[in-house]
């Protein structure tokens, strides 16, 4: 596509410059400029994650947490029971 912008010159002349050194066009270094300028960034910051922990007698007999099929039916006789 094909449009007008207006830069300043001392922009413009940096822009040449680095055009010719890298041996490609203005219209290439002034994509390049905008997509890095565009592109997302991986600085968003998170908090830390922190895991809760719960005092306690520790997992209960025949609870395998690896064993998730198992897990769901000893919480779901938990449930019947109650």
């Amino acid at each position: 596509m094909r449009t007008t912008i207006r830069l300043d010159d001392e922009l413009l002349t940096r822009a040449k410059r680095a055009a010719l050194e890298r041996g490609t066009t203005l219209t290439a270094v002034i994509e390049d400029a905008l997509r890095r300028a565009l592109a997302p960034t991986g600085s968003t910051r998170r908090e830390p994650f922190r895991m809760r922990t719960f005092h306690g007698d520790g997992l209960l007999p025949g609870v395998d947490l690896d064993d998730s099929a198992a897990l769901l039916d000893l919480m779901d006789e938990h449930d019947a029971r109650a």
